[in-house]
């Protein structure tokens, strides 16, 4: 029997296609709808094209652009890529220095640092605690030589919102080209580019329920020929982006913006309740922090460190959520969030950070659902820490209360790793003579370390001081199928171990 999907709650990362896009996605796919390529003549390829026209005046109704300042791309990813490199060598002759945000998205990061590579010149700016670039901090680090500004709208880990308008319009008064990736904020605020002044804006329909693979670069009117193709070959897109235009996509990318045009202000209230009771809840547990709290963001994305607890044992205690502890494109990098650690947090905070970002299928009872299934994780890894229990030993279990009274036994204790490391084990043992009667042990790490650390303590029971230790980290990581990588968390065991021995008369 298959156990029931975990609630989604990681809305940020990616949206399910709305059933409403899915079935006019479904329409082009076949003989009896708009399947040909929009570039062929025939009767075939002009219904295609038709439905490519539609999708793009959609897509440019959403952030109150014209038609033509849409350049279809794979992705914001795509178009951030498009922007950066394009735009900074098409200009290079005007200029080689280039202005940024710490926590701008890895696509954006990464472009930047392969400019650099390429002989450019970056200045990276670093925002406030609570995430917000000052418009006076931008003006500052721009030079006669500065050609492009790129600054996130809604930041994906945090939510928290730039004041765009603001950022652009400093831009605009020195000459600079101003970009910003809107993949967290299309769909979700209302946008007019025209108000707000960007010369370039990312986004992409699969943050706002349409299929992942096609997004839109907006180019403002006159900003095209700035613009260096990254691929060759076709001419599609006026010789931006060539290659055959994926009409179902198309369509699907253009049925979602309408719908989240037409649903934005309902939608933005409800979440933004949805959010205030989230937090409410999660606030009430004690030791969290809503980390942007103080500034406006995105509705539906709240980013909350937990005091007192790994990030590790705490997601994989969430069995019944699926969300995230930062951005999806990092979710394999073993490092803290580059986003909270530019923010200030300490590592720890920044590892024990959740991202719960709720969408258009999250209702009231996912809510309390969510915060019951934190207080329980949180609530057990925190009365496992060793910084639960006041002193080195803390208070005795009752059954070793009457041998440890009578004489008949005493408590070692010994500790290895202290609050901030990766691992803080404790093991406490209740030993007569030379023999061990009874285990226990307290431990912050990361999931590895803890189930190694609970059967480590369910072997020590009988065991003699002269063979306390039973075996080494490398056999205790094959035992437990315990990646390389985890092997050195296994020492602080290790350790904690010798320092029983060492207390032990």
């Amino acid at each position: 029997m298959n156990s029931p999907r975990p609630l989604y709650l990681d809305y940020a990362a990616t949206t399910p296609v709305d059933p409403r896009v899915a079935a006019i996605m479904s329409a082009c796919l076949t003989g009896s709808g708009a399947f040909g390529n929009p570039s062929s003549a025939h009767v075939y390829g002009t219904e295609a094209d038709a439905c490519v026209s539609a999708a793009r005046a959609e897509v440019a109704s959403l952030i109150g652009a014209a038609s033509d300042e849409i350049v279809f791309t794979s992705g914001a990813t795509e178009s951030n890529n498009l922007v950066i490199l394009g735009y900074a060598r098409a200009n290079a002759d005007r200029g080689r220095h280039l202005v940024s945000v710490r926590t701008e998205h890895k696509s954006v990061l990464d472009a930047l640092r392969r400019l650099e590579r390429e002989g450019f010149t970056l200045t990276w700016l670093t925002p406030s605690a609570a995430g917000v670039v000052a418009p006076a901090a931008l003006e500052a680090a721009l030079r006669p030589d500065t050609l492009l500004a790129s600054v996130m709208h809604a930041n994906n880990e945090t939510g928290v919102l730039q004041d765009i308008g603001a950022l652009a319009a400093v831009c605009r008064e020195r000459g600079v080209a101003f970009h910003t990736d809107a993949a967290q904020a299309a769909g979700k605020l209302p946008l007019d580019v025209h108000a707000l002044g960007p010369d370039f804006l990312s986004f992409t329909a699969h943050k706002l329920y349409g299929p992942k693979g096609v997004g839109a670069l907006y180019v403002r009117r006159g900003e095209r020929a700035s613009l260096q193709p990254l691929t060759f070959g076709g001419g599609q897109e006026r010789g931006l982006r060539p290659g055959t235009l994926p009409t179902h996509q198309l369509a699907g990318f253009g049925a979602a913006c309408e719908i989240a045009r037409r649903e934005l202000g309902a939608e933005s209230s409800r979440l933004t309740v949805l959010g205030e009771r989230l937090w409410a809840g999660l606030a009430a547990i004690g030791g969290a922090h809503l980390n942007g709290a103080s500034v406006p963001r995105v509705p539906g994305i709240l980013n909350v460190s937990f005091a007192g607890v790994q990030g590790e044992s705490l997601v994989a205690g969430l069995t019944g959520l699926a969300l995230s502890t930062g951005a999806a494109c990092d979710s394999d990098s073993p490092e803290p969030s580059h986003v909270l650690r530019a923010l200030g947090r300490d590592r720890q905070l920044a590892e024990s950070s959740l991202r719960f970002s709720l969408g258009r299928f999250t209702r009231e009872t996912d809510v309390d659902f969510s915060i019951e299934a934190v207080q329980q994780v949180l609530s057990r890894l925190r009365d496992l820490s060793p910084g639960s229990a006041p002193g080195p030993v803390g208070e005795l279990p009752s059954a070793w209360t009457p041998a440890v009274a009578g004489g008949m036994a005493r408590v070692v204790t010994g500790e290895a790793g202290r609050p901030g490391e990766d691992s803080w084990v404790r093991f406490q043992l209740l030993v007569a003579g030379d023999i061990v009667k009874d285990a226990r042990f307290k431990a912050f790490g990361c999931p590895h370390t803890m189930s190694t650390a609970a059967w480590i303590c369910g072997q020590l029971p009988g065991r003699s001081r002269a063979v306390l230790i039973p075996g080494t980290p490398s056999e205790w990581a094959q035992a437990q199928s315990v990646p390389v990588e985890k092997l050195g968390r296994l020492f602080a065991i290790e350790d904690a171990l010798r320092a029983c021995l060492a207390q032990w008369p």
